[in-house]
Order: C-alpha cells, then structure tokens, then sequence
C-alpha cells in the first residue's frame, strides 16, 4: 500500500550518528563481510571577505 504523504527520515533518539559512522569494523567483522563501507561529502564554504 502507498502512502500519499511524504515523510521524513527520522533517526533513534540518542543516537549520536557521527560517533556511528565514524567506528570502525572490527578484523572479525570485516573477515565475516558484517560491515558498511561510509563515504562521507563534506561541503566547505569559505566566506571571501
């Protein structure tokens, strides 16, 4: 069934999503294959004046 309205992501509370994403795997975890490769953008605005 599809919904009509839109909803937003939403993230657990207390969930610290940059703590998250920066741990990394284990040496068990990557031999199994149970881990996500992250790539994060970053987007760098230098005020000119």
């Amino acid at each position: 069934m599809k919904k009509n309205s839109k909803e937003e992501p939403t993230v657990a509370p207390g969930m610290n999503d940059t703590e998250e994403l920066e741990k990394e795997a284990s040496s068990e975890e990557v031999q199994k294959g149970e881990y996500t490769e992250v790539t994060t953008f970053s987007y760098d605005e230098v005020d000119p004046s």
